[in-house]
């Protein structure tokens, strides 16, 4: 294995990979004190996307992993069918709408306007971001073979 392999795009992706697994264990969501009423799955105070979400959370999990197995195949030179990174960021894309839609669009909790996001959230949400930038630069430095017209 031959760490002098690694570029930035790798090393910005598995950053971007380690953050999102982080921010899953943080708080995604806080109720707000002033209102005795708002609640998310009956629980006050911070809630972590661990907690609330238990299929998302094994899916974000696995997303996360994608930049560090990305290290594993440049470490290794395994061969690949696909540019390096490319799967990475989409990886990566899904991820971000995942959690942009759970935290924009669909944030759980009553009453919405009691319910506010908290540091885990932005984290999940920088890690995905940082793994589809990582995984378009490796992508983009990957040379691939043309193929003459007409061959699929």
């Amino acid at each position: 294995m031959d760490s002098s392999r690694l570029e930035r795009g790798e090393l910005i992706a598995a950053l971007g990979g380690i953050l999102l697994a982080v921010g899953i264990f943080l708080a995604w969501y806080r109720t707000s004190p002033d209102n005795a009423n708002a609640v998310i799955d009956g629980r006050r105070g911070g809630v972590s996307a661990w907690q609330i979400y238990p299929l998302m959370r094994w899916l974000l999990l696995a997303a996360a992993a994608a930049p560090l197995i990305l290290v594993w195949i440049i470490l290794r030179d395994h061969e690949l069918s696909w540019s390096r990174g490319q799967l990475t960021a989409v990886v990566g894309i899904a991820a971000f709408g995942l959690i942009f839609y759970t935290g924009v669009i669909d944030r759980p909790g009553e009453p919405s306007g009691a319910i506010s996001l908290a540091i885990g959230w932005f984290l999940a949400l920088l890690g995905s971001i940082l793994m589809i930038v990582g995984g378009a630069m490796r992508s983009a430095e990957t040379d691939k073979p043309r193929k003459p017209p007409g061959v699929l």
